[in-house]
């Protein structure tokens, strides 16, 4: 009848709406707890279909369907890129611990083993932490188990540093001050055999400061994976006229064994090649202003020094610092037209979240310092 179907419908509209918008406006309760289910439907549906895979794969398996997980370890790397996917160790917990009936001591070992955590900031502010009371609504269970993990956590800590309070507190999962929280970034050093930042000194700074105590517990965790593109999209595919030219000098083995491109040295000095690197430059720097005019209108000079900043629009992205920049150059010719200036001509792209103010406001200013 009516009423059933207008029911389905708006029960069909509550389940679509974890997946309608990715990260709305979290500056309101409605929209940090959105966030936070949808962060939870990410991790639960990736591990439901990880654990399938394993389950149905029968390499290396003597069993038509695995039904026990010692090789989970070995068969699955969980990789927590920041703290977003971070509920992926409780969830993960819980299926090994409710569904699958294994015991608490070896689900947690597995759950370290298979999961690695990778920090892209020290910026305390942009490592989450989830409000427990909103935890404890939205997922009593993962909480349950959040605050067990802890229990065990904290009873090492205790064992390694008697009486050392300040350590317990700043290694707890659990922050007391003001409204408890869960800080995620400990959770996912905790419930991890390895943790890596994205560049040598950025991994010295998290085992200095952000992650000391954590560092000085498990040395043997911290480990640096600098971050790097692979040479077949970002040059062999997105630049093959460079390629083409490499190639002619060095062969196509580069395209697998990177090292190789250091066989361009010998003809760094060579003014035939030197020529024919900066025709092919100036040909995608056409391209691109071509791309630039058909999109936008917008006509650039292709001899100018293209300066470009493609980031995610936040404060410590120093979007700001690069249109005050802009502005002074700006003053600069203004104040002397004469004054010898290599043509520039700055690009800035990204985004800001729904939420954040004052990066909207820099997208404001960048639009206006370019109209002007």
């Amino acid at each position: 009848n009516s009423g059933e179907y207008i029911q389905a419908v708006l029960d069909r509209n509550v389940a679509e709406n974890i997946s309608r918008v990715l990260y709305p406006n979290d500056n309101f309760f409605e929209g940090k707890e959105l966030r936070l289910r949808q962060e939870y439907f990410m991790c639960a549906a990736t591990l439901q279909d990880i654990l399938r895979r394993y389950k149905a794969s029968k390499f290396g398996s003597r069993e038509a369907v695995r039904t026990t997980f010692e090789s989970l370890p070995q068969k699955v790397a969980i990789q927590l890129n920041d703290t977003h996917p971070a509920l992926a160790i409780p969830e993960l917990l819980r299926i090994l611990l409710d569904i699958e009936k294994v015991p608490y001591t070896e689900a947690w070992n597995l759950v370290i083993k298979c999961c690695a955590y990778t920090n892209h900031t020290v910026l305390p502010e942009a490592l989450e932490r989830w409000p427990c009371s909103m935890l404890e609504n939205v997922l009593p269970r993962h909480m349950q188990l959040i605050y067990h993990i802890n229990f065990l956590h904290l009873q090492e800590v205790e064992k390694r540093w008697p009486g050392d309070l300040d350590r317990l507190r700043r290694m707890s999962l659990i922050e007391e001050e003001g409204e408890k929280r869960v800080n995620m970034a400990n959770l996912c050093v905790v419930g991890s055999h390895a943790v890596n930042g994205v560049a040598a000194i950025h991994s010295d700074i998290l085992k200095a400061t952000v992650f000391r105590d954590f560092y000085e517990m498990w040395p043997e965790k911290f480990q640096n994976k600098t971050n790097g593109i692979t040479p077949r999209r970002w040059l062999l595919l997105c630049n093959p006229g460079l390629s083409d030219l490499i190639c002619e000098k060095i062969g196509e083995d580069w395209t697998v064994h990177l090292e190789k491109l250091q066989g361009l040295k010998r003809w760094a000095k060579d003014p035939a090649f030197q020529r024919a690197i900066m025709k092919v430059k100036q040909e995608n720097k056409l391209k691109l202003a071509a791309l630039i005019e058909r999109d936008t209108g917008v006509k650039i000079n292709a001899a100018s020094m293209f300066d470009v900043q493609v980031k995610r629009i936040h404060e410590y992205k120093r979007q700001l610092l690069n249109i005050l920049h802009v502005i002074t150059l700006y003053n600069r010719i203004k104040r002397d037209p004469s004054a010898v200036i290599t043509p520039r001509t700055v690009m800035i792209g990204g985004k800001a979240a729904p939420g954040y103010y004052i990066a909207k406001q820099i997208i404001a200013l960048a639009c206006a310092v370019g109209n002007t």
